[in-house]
């Protein structure tokens, strides 16, 4: 026994055939008998938010769905947690990597790769935080080491579009997660944040403008219906070099 529950559900997303997802079962759940999400930073508090499927991920899940696959054009999703929007890439034909930092993220992606008869797709251990730098300036001091048992590496760029879902909900005070991204990111790259109103997003844009990323925000505010949730949150976009304004809400 693995120590937490799981369950299975069918998800679906416009655009691409239902997609069989395997979460845990609830936010209840919490296994780190090595310590392994410990050493990363990962409190029992948030060990389990990797593996619950968020309304944030579905939202970026249907945006990508709807995006042309393009050509020689590398992604990145980063904090992908069940990585939901990285399985909707990947079964359209684009080059997907998917990273998190939580040592069981490589586990549950291949799995529901298996689950809908997907062939494999890349994984890489993304971190940041005071922690990963701190990891990556003293390689050799404890913890010992960022990476999981799972066999990941660390990401490596650059990539064209790099993606992520939720990922302002704790403060940054030392901007680690903009300079992630820029240390990723394409001379041209775009990047899209779906967040669901966090009060970290004004620092983050700030960071990112600092780094000479200008910013589109597209307000997704949407009311319920038979078949959807209601949804309230943004579609960050920022690419380099440009001056870019907000877009009215739909």
């Amino acid at each position: 026994m693995p120590g937490y529950l799981t369950t299975q559900a069918s998800i679906a997303v416009h655009g691409v055939a239902h997609l069989r997802v395997r979460s845990l079962l609830d936010s209840q759940q919490f296994a780190d008998p090595q310590g392994l999400a410990a050493r990363v930073g990962i409190s029992a508090a948030t060990w389990p938010l990797f593996g619950l499927l968020w309304p944030s991920g579905a939202e970026l899940a249907a945006r990508l769905a709807m995006r042309p696959v393009r050509l020689g054009e590398r992604i990145l999703e980063i904090g992908c947690g069940l990585g939901l929007a990285s399985l909707v890439g990947h079964r359209r034909g684009a080059d997907m990597t998917a990273s998190d930092c939580h040592p069981l993220a490589a586990g549950f992606l291949a799995n529901n790769l298996l689950l809908n008869g997907l062939p494999p797709m890349k994984y890489r251990h993304g971190h940041w935080g005071a922690l990963a730098e701190q990891l990556a300036l003293q390689p050799h001091a404890e913890p010992t080491t960022p990476l999981p048992n799972d066999g990941s590496v660390n990401v490596s760029g650059p990539f064209d579009l790099i993606l992520g879902s939720d990922v302002l909900y704790e403060r940054d005070d030392s901007g680690s997660l903009a300079r992630f991204i820029q240390a990723h990111a394409a001379t041209h790259a775009e990047v899209w944040i779906v967040d669901p109103h966090r009060s970290n997003r004004p620092a983050f844009n700030r960071r990112m403008a600092d780094l000479g990323f200008g910013l589109t925000e597209l307000v997704l505010n949407r009311l319920a219906t038979p078949l959807r949730a209601a949804y309230k949150g943004r579609l960050l976009t920022y690419v380099r070099g440009t001056n870019l304004k907000s877009s009215p809400c739909f």
